[in-house]
């Protein structure tokens, strides 16, 4: 490769398995080799706060050389690290094939596992990221559970902070007594057989979130694809492990991604197309699983058969056409492009997807929101997470729209909060929608 060179970056398989992947002194040694890369260009800066970190602690040493670092004062590093995989695709010109071969993710995720393999991952930790067994207890009782976890409980959000370390200032995910999967089953709607995409079929994979915390989600992309003349089903054999992930469970996610593979497999046998409906989720099935279970034929087949749910909608309008009947949306739409829709490296489909609705101006925020799933509840990191939030608030707040728009639902949550905070005009509904919600809405679908 040569350097400046507009090769595609590619990944490794993440070697998991291998004893050598958690040894804590070959680990250090491959820290070392990638951090000095990155202290001699400086290009990420400004991403998270994993960089700034880093350059504090070199900078800070006696030569303000890495050597000079601490190997205990590198955990800070990885500690800010949100798993976003930006600094990857959007910044390091050293990334594979070229042969510096920087993944820092990657080798964030390491750490993380031999973290893991040494010391456990603590106990609430592990709990916070339990979404599906979390889901169904609360779903049971979701007048209590979202009263216990609303924000401005002087009684249970305190408590939470202190033993689960989840800040008291931030806005938590509700969760509704009926599930996607629940009402899919319930009421499905009927397919449109005038659409130019007649004929086609797919799965949805409901995900943790859309199944729990916002069944509006996955009824929307029922009623769209209906619509559109896509038959569709929908499945949920479990969480997709992004959780897990980020607490460096490889061993869990693996399990996960063979499990959801094998059930998925029939479906795509049967010619169906597998929507995921969060970007996290379509990013593992598609990019993530593959790495880590690179042998399994299911996992491989599932990665090169899913779709995120605005890609097929904008690949549907792309080669046949979307069935007519959109409306504008008045006051227009601020869509925020998420990090994990940006890390499938297949385009801004989410405001491809709502340019498709007529006279509606649609402002792009291609920035972070600084969430991380569950990193940005934890106390500390909230902070970190609004900080990084500042600039893409501004820039929605500045947009002027009616609608917030977002794939990732957390992005989304906390960006409507740091525009309520920050004291600005706050969006259609208080919140931000997913933007097949508004799609739905411009069809007059909901």
């Amino acid at each position: 490769m040569r350097e400046g060179s507009l090769e595609a970056p590619t990944r490794h398989v993440i070697d998991w398995r291998n004893p050598d992947f958690i040894d804590a002194d070959k680990l250090d040694v491959e820290m070392r080799r990638q951090f000095d890369v990155c202290h001699g260009c400086r290009r990420c800066f400004n991403l998270c706060d994993s960089f700034p970190r880093l350059f504090d602690l070199i900078d800070a040493a006696g030569d303000e050389e890495l050597h000079g670092v601490k190997s205990a004062d590198l955990k800070k590093v990885v500690d800010a690290c949100t798993l976003c995989d930006m600094c990857f695709l959007t910044k390091c010109p050293y990334v594979p094939p070229h042969t510096f071969n920087i993944d820092f993710p990657h080798l964030m995720l390491r750490y993380r596992a031999a973290e893991r393999a040494k010391n456990g991952t603590p106990f609430f930790d592990r709990q916070l990221t339990e979404t599906d067994r979390n889901g169904e207890v609360a779903r049971r009782a979701p007048g209590f559970a979202n009263w216990g976890s609303q924000r401005g409980n002087s009684l249970s959000r305190p408590l939470l902070e202190k033993i689960a370390a989840v800040d008291r200032n931030v806005e938590l995910p509700k969760y509704h007594g009926k599930t996607f999967m629940m009402r899919a089953r319930e009421a499905p709607p009927a397919v449109n057989r005038l659409a130019p995409a007649f004929g086609r079929k797919a799965v949805i994979f409901a995900t943790c979130f859309a199944n729990y915390n916002n069944p509006n989600i996955g009824e929307a992309a029922l009623k769209v694809l209906a619509m559109n003349g896509v038959e569709a089903e929908v499945v949920y054999p479990g969480c997709c492990g992004m959780p897990q992930l980020e607490q460096g469970d490889l061993a869990r996610v693996a399990e996960k991604a063979r499990n959801t593979a094998a059930a998925l497999r029939p479906h795509i046998d049967a010619g169906k197309d597998v929507i995921a409906l969060m970007p996290s989720c379509a990013l593992m099935m598609k990019f993530e699983w593959p790495l880590i279970e690179p042998d399994d034929d299911n996992v491989k087949t599932l990665a090169q058969s899913t779709y995120d749910i605005a890609e097929y909608v904008v690949e549907i309008a792309d080669t046949v056409g979307i069935s007519p009947g959109l409306s504008a949306v008045p006051g227009g739409i601020a869509m925020h492009i998420a990090c994990h829709a940006r890390a499938q490296n297949m385009g801004n489909r989410g405001a491809d997807m709502l340019r498709l609705i007529p006279e509606t101006d649609v402002a792009v925020i291609e920035r972070c929101s600084g969430h991380g799933g569950s990193w940005g509840i934890k106390k500390g990191n909230f902070a970190v997470a609004t900080k990084f939030a500042q600039q893409t608030v501004r820039r929605a707040t500045d947009a002027k729209k009616s609608y917030l728009a977002s794939e990732c639902p957390l992005a989304g949550k906390h960006l409507a909060q740091g525009i309520a905070d920050a004291g600005g005009p706050p969006p259609e509904g208080r919140r931000a929608f997913h933007p097949i919600e508004i799609l739905a809405k411009a069809y007059g679908l909901t």
